[in-house]
Order: structure tokens, then C-alpha cells, then sequence
């Protein structure tokens, strides 16, 4: 823990940054934006009760919605996903990646620095993903092949690291540049989307523009971060009907949703330091302890060769996976699962970006751009490699029927199976449900707290939301996920996603464009000091 001089130090060089001694800065709570908080609470609501009330209605809505998107904007998200990682490569090889986001050393180390960005964009829908995800591709694989074939397995064990790597974390990180360019470099003292489009729309950002862009921000991670706890909530509800014999139904996920919105009350009202970071310290050293004993304890060889081989895979078709659109339309694997997981990064992004700029100071636009793209991208590979090989092999081999259990009970329940069937599997039933909620409430409680932020006029120096606005976010964020609990299936949660999306594609775009014009300025200008 920083000393009071230390924390004080970095206060100066960092508006925003939160101190890890209540007595180091006095905090003068900011005004809150009524206009974000009441229309993003009023949306949440509308959204909850026609679920609520008219549940079989709400799913013909929501299936039509999904078909209608993806048809006609899929492409779009494809040429989003692939114009950002491009541009991110460019800036990070530029002369502009020299360029540093605030001043002095890094606020964080390497670890606690990677901890914190890796688990506010990932969450528990890492475990359920990397265990199962490979099910739904081996059965139904892309690009024609048939289905259960070994050329499908091998496609099948690829795709999972590609929709969970490179490119999904440049859509996480082009906000995180643009919210560090306009806040370090243009000193904007508001960490919101439409500050960081402001070197494009000038006074616009201020004004009634600004104010929708911030307001497409919060109904974006309303709409995506349900998706992350319901993902959670049922790998947790699976683990202790396993454990306890309790039945895995709608009142245990109800009871889990309600344990993980405390704990992130909790942590939001302890701070950053001493919640947010603590939790995803805890929460990376409880995750490598999972992966490490599956590989340990199952069958590392054919982990091992099979995650080569998935690697290798995605590598050497990553270009053709990443402009793959199917126009024959020989099936619906792009709209269902790229289209997809785009529009979740894309959605989550501008949240995650928020917070990466909170973490980032004094680290260069390089560091941030190799760090996320490099870190998030081996975290979810260990995942999927592990995880998902472990699951492969009890399928091949016949020990346990995945594919079965997944296709008539869920990938939650065949999750809790496999973890139980390892050595001790009574303890590790209950470590998968404690980082089950640990990462839900690690993410749920940065989403919280970056609501809370987007909905603040200014953050000046050493300000933070308002108390009650931050715990009204952390226990609000509860109330969508308990609604999708009463619809359930995947279509709900995927049209949720790329609803919330589909307008912040455009204001990608702006940002950026925003990033070349600030970066641009700014290396003149050193040069300029430079040269004098």
C-alpha cells in the first residue's frame, strides 16, 4: 500500500486517480448528470418490465430484432473489428506510440496493472465460454465442414481463441486511447465517450451530441453486462446444486445475483484500492490456480498438442477468419457468432476503455496498446486451451458425454460436472463457485463504477462520483440479468448485445479519427519543446 506522500504525488499527476488513504485528498463529491442517470436508469426499466410482464412476446421481439440486425449490419461489424486492429498496430508502430498518457512512472505494476484491465473485460463468461464454447462449433462448424468431423474440432478448438483474442481486445482498446488522449493530453477533466470525440466535434461534444453519445455509452453496458452475469450466475448455481443438492433453478440464480450486487456495493463503497483492485488481484491468482490444477490434473499432453494446434490454427487462417462474411449464406455461424462477439466487444467497450484509462497513467499509448492486446490475449487463450482441451478429451474418450449434457442441460451444468470429476472435486466445486462470483462481482463492480463516472458532469482533481450514485449503479446493474433469468437461451443475450452496440460503431469511428488529430498535435508540440 502507497504511503500518504506517494498517494498524494499521484493524485497531482492524475485528476482522478484514487488514493489508497481516505486522508491522503479531500473529496468534493461532483455534480451529478441528471440527463444520463435518469434516462439510463428509465431505459433499464423500460427494457425490465416488458420481460417482466409479457415474457413470450418479448421473445418474438427479440428474435426478430436479432435476425433483422445481423442480416442487414453484420458486415459492418466485420469491417469495424478488422479497420480497429489495423488502425491499433499503425499507432502502436508509429513515432506516436512514444507518446505518454500523463506524466511519471506508472501508477500500477505490470501484474496488478494486467489483473485489473483482464478481469473488468473478461468475467466469469471466460469459464463458461472456454469449457463449452468449442461444443456449439464442433456440432455446427463454419465454413462448410462437416459437423463432428476432426477437421471440426480442430476449426472448433481455433475459433474460440479468435473470437476471444487480438481483435476483440482492440475493440477494448481503441476508447481506452481515445479517453487517455482527451483526458492526459487534452487535460478534458471529463472521463466520458463524448470527451474523448471532442478534437472532432468541437463544441458539439458539450453540448446535446455529447450528451447522446454519453447516453449510447451506459445503454450499451447496461445492455452487454447482463449478458457477463447471467453467464456467471449459472456456473455458480450449477457448482452448489452439485455441491449442496439444492435445485439449480430461477430462485438459486436469483439468490447468487443477489450475493455478487452486494459484494459489488461493497467494493464500490471501499474504493478502488481497496475494492476494485483487491478483488481483481485475488481474482487473476484464483484463476491461474483453476487453470493450473485442470492442466495438472487431467490430461496435460493432449492439452498441450491440441492448444498448438488451435494456436496455429487461427494463425494461419487469421485473416480469412477475420473477413469471413458468408455471402452464399450456407449457414448462420457469422451472424450468431462473430457478428456476435464483435458487437459484445464493440458494446463493452467504451466501459472497459474507461477504466483502462483510470489505470494507465504514465504509460505510453504503445505500452497500453501491446499490454492489452498482449496480456488480454494470452489470458483467454490459457482459458480456452485448458479449459476447453480438458473438456475435449472427456468427450473423445467417452469418461463424460460434454456434448450431451451441454445440449440438453446447458454448458453451466457440464462445467460443474467436470470440475467435480477432478481429484478433490468437492473442494474444487466450491473454488470454481467462489471465483465464479469473485469474477462477476470484478466486473460488475468496474461497471458500476464507470457508470457512475459517465454520468458525473466533471471529475477534477481528486474527485470521484458521488457515494449514493455509485452504489445505486452496483445494485441496479442487478435488476436486467434477473429479467433475461425469465426468457433464458443465448438469442437473448446476443440481440442485447448488438442492440446496445450497432450506434457505437459509428462513434468509433470518430474516436479514431479523434486519436490522429490529438496524437498529431501533441508530437508536434513535444517536438516543438523539444527543438526550443
Amino acid at each position: 500500500m502507497k504511503d500518504a506522500n506517494q498517494s498524494a504525488l499521484l493524485n497531482e499527476r492524475h485528476p482522478i486517480s484514487t488514493q489508497a488513504d481516505s486522508h491522503t485528498t479531500k473529496l468534493v463529491d461532483p455534480a451529478v448528470d441528471w440527463f444520463i442517470f435518469v434516462l439510463g436508469a428509465g431505459i433499464l426499466f423500460s427494457v425490465v418490465l416488458p420481460i417482466v410482464i409479457a415474457p413470450e412476446w418479448s421473445a418474438g421481439a427479440i428474435n426478430q430484432t436479432f435476425e433483422f440486425l445481423t442480416t442487414r449490419f453484420g458486415v459492418l461489424y466485420v469491417v469495424t473489428a478488422v479497420g480497429t486492429i489495423m488502425f491499433l498496430l499503425w499507432l502502436a508502430c508509429s513515432r506516436y506510440g512514444r507518446l505518454q498518457l500523463g506524466s511519471g512512472d506508472a501508477e500500477y505494476n505490470e501484474f496488478a496493472w494486467a489483473s485489473m484491465l483482464f478481469c473488468a473485460g473478461i468475467g466469469a463468461s471466460l469459464i463458461y465460454w472456454g469449457a463449452a464454447e468449442w461444443v456449439y462449433y464442433y456440432t455446427d462448424p463454419p465454413m462448410g465442414i462437416e459437423p463432428r468431423s476432426d477437421e471440426a474440432l480442430v476449426w472448433a478448438a481455433g475459433y474460440g481463441i479468435f473470437h476471444w483474442g487480438p481483435i476483440g481486445w482492440a475493440l477494448y482498446c481503441l476508447p481506452a486511447i481515445a479517453l487517455g488522449c482527451s483526458f492526459y493530453i487534452q487535460k478534458i477533466p471529463r472521463l466520458r465517450l463524448s470527451a474523448a470525440c471532442s478534437s472532432v466535434l468541437g463544441r458539439w461534444s458539450e453540448g446535446w451530441l455529447g450528451r447522446l453519445i454519453d447516453l449510447f455509452f451506459v445503454v450499451g453496458l447496461l445492455g452487454t453486462a447482463a449478458t457477463g452475469l447471467g453467464f456467471g450466475t449459472s456456473v455458480v448455481s450449477a457448482a452448489m446444486h452439485n455441491l449442496t443438492g439444492w435445485p439449480d433453478n430461477i430462485q438459486m440464480q436469483f439468490a447468487v445475483i443477489g450475493v455478487v450486487t452486494l459484494m459489488v456495493a461493497y467494493s464500490v463503497f471501499r474504493g478502488m484500492d481497496r475494492g476494485i483492485r483487491v478483488l481483481s488481484l485475488w481474482n487473476a491468482v484464483l484463476a491461474i490456480g483453476l487453470v493450473l490444477m485442470v492442466f495438472l490434473a487431467g490430461p496435460w499432453g493432449f492439452i498441450l498438442e491440441m492448444a498448438v494446434t488451435s494456436v496455429g490454427q487461427v494463425l494461419q487462417h487469421f485473416v480469412a477468419m477475420s473477413t469471413w462474411t458468408d455471402p452464399m449464406r450456407r449457414g448462420d455461424f457469422v451472424e450468431n457468432w462473430t457478428v456476435f462477439y464483435w458487437a459484445w466487444w464493440i458494446a463493452l467497450g467504451p466501459f472497459v476503455g474507461m477504466f483502462v484509462c483510470r489505470i494507465s497513467a504514465g504509460r505510453t499509448i504503445r505500452q497500453v496498446i501491446f499490454g492489452m492486446l498482449g496480456w488480454g490475449t494470452m489470458g483467454c487463450v490459457m482459458f480456452f486451451t485448458v479449459l476447453g482441451g480438458y473438456a475435449m478429451h472427456l468427450e473423445l474418450s467417452g469418461i463424460y458425454g460434454v456434448i450431451d449434457v451441454i445440449q440438453s442441460e446447458g454448458p453451466a451444468t457440464a462445467i460443474a460436472a467436470m470440475i467435480g470429476g477432478l481429484p478433490l472435486g468437492t473442494f474444487w466445486l466450491i473454488y470454481l463457485a467462489v471465483i465464479g462470483l469473485i469474477f462477476t462481482a470484478t466486473t460488475y463492480d468496474s461497471a458500476s463504477y464507470t457508470l457512475a463516472v459517465g454520468a458525473s458532469r466533471s471529475l477534477t482533481e481528486g474527485q470521484h462520483p458521488v457515494m449514493w450514485q455509485r452504489v445505486f449503479w452496483a445494485l441496479i446493474l442487478g435488476l436486467l440479468p434477473m429479467s433475461l433469468l425469465f426468457l433464458g437461451g443465448l438469442r437473448v443475450l446476443q440481440t442485447a448485445s448488438i442492440v446496445a452496440s450497432l450506434p457505437l460503431i459509428v462513434i468509433y469511428g470518430v474516436m479514431a479519427l479523434a486519436i490522429i488529430r490529438v496524437v498529431r498535435a501533441q508530437f508536434v508540440s513535444v517536438s516543438s519543446s523539444a527543438s526550443g
